[in-house]
């Protein structure tokens, strides 16, 4: 698996409150199939992050055009392959 980070930028600050529990719903539903590492808000407000873990980065772009975020039109989304240096978490 790899990892990918997903920025997810608002565009339309009442759609994200209407879409938020289904974004989050959508987001606990991948993490129970293994395909979410982390996730979280920005504090100033300006949108969030998704780490997805997937094959390649075809597989993480669908699962990012499917979030109800994303669908809805209250964000877009930018994505990057992520490699994370795990020899930090070992000191």
């Amino acid at each position: 698996m790899n990892y990918y980070a997903v920025r997810l930028p608002i565009l339309d600050e009442e759609k994200s409150q209407v879409y938020r529990e289904e974004h989050l719903n959508y987001l606990a539903a991948l993490a129970d199939q293994g395909n979410i590492f982390t996730y979280g808000r920005f504090t100033d407000g300006s949108g969030g992050l998704v780490i997805y873990k997937a094959k390649d980065l075809d597989e993480a772009t669908s699962l990012a055009k499917k979030d109800p975020y994303v669908t809805s039109g209250a964000r877009d989304f930018v994505i990057n392959e992520w490699a994370m240096n795990t020899d930090v978490l070992s000191r």
